[in-house]
């Protein structure tokens, strides 16, 4: 690794922690009711919209219970799969189609529809051929925040479960929808789209153009508005791209301040979520806790990704190829691979998918790294929101196996941890790993799933496991050698979007009114702190375990054979 690289990998870990540190309580006070006191007057300019939506939709402000909060959140998400699945298949009736496309494929409809609205955004067609701008912006763009805003709001849940004593009310869906929209990332998108415009990312409605190259025939040049829905793909960690290259395409990406500011937002609001929720339960030393504990796995998984990049590959070694700068396949050389590796590490981390490079291309343990993150639960910042009450189930069971140790009942800021609360976590944590696991294992005894592999051997089972990892933990990003748009994969991997996203969320939202209930003991010279430097690496060792011992075997028989059969020609 050069020195500039070094510098450009520890200013991203610096610039996230600060900017966390100063947006998380500004989201904090918009969740708890206090959008007036917005930076920039956003509560004044905002306030009479987000009034005005509440007048017709004939919403009230009061307090739901958490199944009333459930099902308002599940019946919002199935009328954003519809629409998405209807704009498909009938955008060669509609306008703002330039291209003249036809209709969407039903079974390619169908995961795209569940991949935009549960915040995946797994693409396995290429985006400038296939949607239709008005496809693109009402349907995929639209879910982009509507999908992040879920997320967010099922946190807000949580967090008020947490901080509340003997009540039954979590809060209520739709104003903490339209407020994490209209508060939170329509100003964030609106500002980064601006930036992008500035930097040369196309914003427009033209047609595809044909230019004439220096040699060769003709060239079309897709176009769109592309700019405001790359900002909150990035920022909504969404991750699905407007062209099938996505940040590796020069209209999505062309400059590095762009790749910087993308990259950087990717983590942003995952990161800063950790320090609202320390402002709404009143004790900001527990959201430091939780961003030291994802800190503590992702800066060591972000080093293995960039030392194997930099690695010489012994193939090409072999045959006398210059590798000076590390491994160049598959990335785009205006970035380089410190940039390349750093932006892989981000987008598994999050529950983002986007990708400036291919990963099918990186080194063995590289796409190790990457593959792990995803794996672990998305709880290394993982989805805005998703992220983190998925990282407060893990925190419930370190409390949980922590009382055991010691011999004395688990709390957690207060509340006692008992087997509902327990029994809620472990679907949470478990769902996943079985969707996981079980997905892959089909796809490797079907044709239809092995089929789509394009290399045989251990690197064609980290294809498949790769793609039902970023499926079953709402991540998006491909390996891209899996050729997924096909019948089986794109219903296979809808089914696992859709059961990592909504048979996660409900266990959340119960714990969250369980919590709601509970009266917040005092504590005593007994009761376990949750900020300390001991539990967050309690924390961690439970997330890392369970995330050991439910892939390395799998790994094993994917990247870590790989990576051993690769040194072994040395």
């Amino acid at each position: 690794m050069t020195i500039p690289g070094l510098i450009q990998l520890v200013g991203f870990v610096v610039t996230i922690a600060v900017c966390a540190r100063l947006l998380g309580p500004l989201v904090a006070r918009i969740l708890d009711g206090e959008p007036g006191r917005a930076p920039l007057g956003l509560g004044l300019v905002l306030g009479p919209l987000e009034r005005g939506v509440y007048r017709i939709a004939g919403v009230t402000a009061r307090a739901m219970t958490w199944r009333e909060y459930a099902l308002g959140i599940l019946a919002f998400n199935a009328l954003g799969v519809a629409a998405v699945y209807g704009l498909q298949r009938l955008q060669h009736h509609l306008p703002a189609n330039p291209a003249a496309l036809g209709p969407v494929e039903p079974a390619s409809a169908f995961n795209t529809a569940i991949s935009f609205a549960t915040n995946t955004n797994w693409q396995g067609y290429a985006g400038e051929t296939t949607m239709s701008y008005l496809t693109q912006m009402l349907g995929l763009g639209a879910q982009n925040f509507l999908s992040a805003a879920t997320g967010i709001a099922v946190f807000a849940a949580l967090a008020r479960g947490l901080r509340r004593s003997s009540e039954s009310g979590v809060g209520n869906c739709w104003v903490d929808l339209t407020r994490s929209t209209l508060y939170v990332l329509l100003p964030l998108s609106t500002l980064l789209a601006l930036v992008l415009v500035g930097q040369g990312v196309v914003q427009t409605f033209r047609a595809p153009i044909e230019v004439e190259p220096l040699v060769q025939t003709s060239q079309t040049l897709p176009l769109g508005p592309a700019a405001s829905q790359i900002a909150i793909k990035q920022l909504g960690t969404n991750g699905g791209g407007f062209f099938n290259a996505n940040g590796a395409h020069p209209f999505e990406n062309p400059t590095a301040l762009a790749n910087a500011l993308q990259c950087l937002a990717i983590l942003l609001l995952p990161a800063a979520l950790c320090h609202t929720f320390g402002s709404m339960v009143r004790d900001r030393r527990q959201g430091w806790a939780l961003l030291a504990a994802m800190l503590a796995i992702f800066i060591p998984c972000l080093a293995v990704t960039v030392m194997s990049e930099h690695a010489a590959n012994p193939a090409l070694a072999s045959l006398g190829v210059d590798q000076a700068l590390g491994n160049v396949e598959g990335k785009e050389l205006r970035f380089g691979v410190d940039a390349s590796a750093l932006w892989a590490s981000a987008t598994t981390a999050a529950s983002n998918g986007s990708v400036n490079s291919m990963h099918d291309s990186m080194m063995p343990l590289g796409g190790f790294a990457a593959m792990w993150l995803m794996q672990l639960g998305e709880v290394v910042f993982g989805g805005v929101g998703s992220g983190l009450y998925g990282m407060l189930m893990f925190a419930i069971v370190a409390v949980f196996v922590a009382g055991l140790m010691v011999g004395r009942a688990p709390e957690y800021l207060g509340k006692k941890i008992e087997p509902f609360e327990m029994r809620m976590a472990c679907i949470v944590i478990l769902l996943p790993c079985a969707v996981v696991l079980v997905g892959t294992a089909i796809a490797c005894v079907v044709p239809a799933g092995t089929s789509s592999v394009s290399n045989p051997g251990p690197h064609g089972f980290s294809q498949i496991l790769y793609a039902f990892s970023s499926a079953g933990n709402n991540n998006g990003s491909a390996f891209a050698g899996l050729a997924a748009n096909t019948p089986f994969y794109n219903v296979a991997l809808g089914i696992a979007m859709f059961l990592a996203r909504y048979w996660l969320i409900v266990p959340v939202l119960a714990v969250a009114g369980a919590m709601s209930r509970k009266s917040a003991a005092a504590a005593t010279e007994g009761t376990l702190p949750t900020h300390t430097p001991t539990f967050v690496l309690m924390l961690v060792a439970v997330v890392v375990i369970v995330g050991a011992l439910t892939f390395v075997p799998s790994l094993a028989l994917g990247p870590v054979a790989e990576h051993v059969q690769l040194f072994a020609r040395r």
